[in-house]
């Protein structure tokens, strides 16, 4: 049965970051993730964990200067050094919080710069990234994200990011399927997964095209849900939505997945 995480970053955000752990478990989510740890202490965090009795699926390293509009270093020339020390980091929050997957931002392709010349050093630095993530046993995750979303971002279909895997191969290094960046790009959302389930790490779910609550919208999830319990998939399920009101208000497609 796929285990659900509510995504922290969008989810909860009625009550402060470090009292939405305790809000996701009162609400039945045996997982949390989040985009970024790092304005809080490593063992905050991990306190609230212990005490929702819930587990940390995922979070992202560090992707450079964000307030700024940076969307990830390891596209990014002359950032190796940065991304590196940023794979570090992660891993330190990740051994605390007993997290197992960490997702690394590819960037966005720089101005000037051409796009096959992003692709080799992007392959280079999460290759790096998978074999240190290796030593501590943690998954490395890459994701494509939609061009209307996120203009400019180097990575965008599924299949484009399985191929990265197949070519770097490393057992530890799979694709993050957020299905609703999936729909804008790709869509065949079942045949998608289908054909790629053995590099599938993590999923992401959110409506199409608001990126609200997986219940209306172009994707049938209630049909797809069934479909991955089938297949087996027995990994983590984000819930990376923007609620339309109050998160607990709009629960209602979850009541049946608990």
């Amino acid at each position: 049965m796929p285990r659900f995480a509510a995504n922290l970053t969008m989810m909860f955000n009625e009550v402060p970051f470090l009292d939405r752990f305790a809000e996701a478990a009162k609400a039945g989510f045996t997982g949390v993730e989040f985009l970024f740890p790092y304005e809080w202490e490593a063992e905050a965090i991990a306190e609230r964990l212990r005490e929702s009795g819930i587990a940390q699926a995922l979070f992202n390293m560090p992707p450079g200067d964000w307030s700024a509009g940076e969307r990830g270093l390891a596209c990014l020339p002359g950032r190796d050094a940065e991304f590196a020390q940023g794979v570090e980091t992660a891993v330190a929050y990740a051994k605390a919080l007993g997290c197992e997957r960490l997702h690394a931002m590819a960037g966005l392709v720089p101005m000037g710069t051409e796009r096959e010349r992003a692709l080799d050093l992007y392959r280079r630095n999460i290759a790096s990234a998978a074999r240190r993530l290796a030593d501590e046993g943690l998954t490395l995750l890459i994701e494509p994200i939609n061009t209307r979303d996120m203009p400019g971002y180097l990575l965008n279909h599924q299949r484009e990011a399985h191929a990265i895997v197949a070519e770097i191969g490393l057992p530890n290094l799979k694709v993050q399927m957020d299905l609703y960046h999936a729909q804008i790009m790709d869509g065949d959302l079942w045949r998608l997964f289908e054909a790629t389930q053995a590099t599938v790490g993590h999923i992401q779910i959110a409506s199409v095209p608001e990126r609200h609550e997986p219940d209306r919208g172009e994707v049938n999830y209630p049909w797809l849900f069934e479909k991955l319990d089938a297949a087996g998939y027995d990994g983590w399920i984000g819930c990376e939505y923007r609620p339309r009101g109050d998160t607990l208000d709009g629960l209602g497609w979850f009541a049946p997945q608990r």
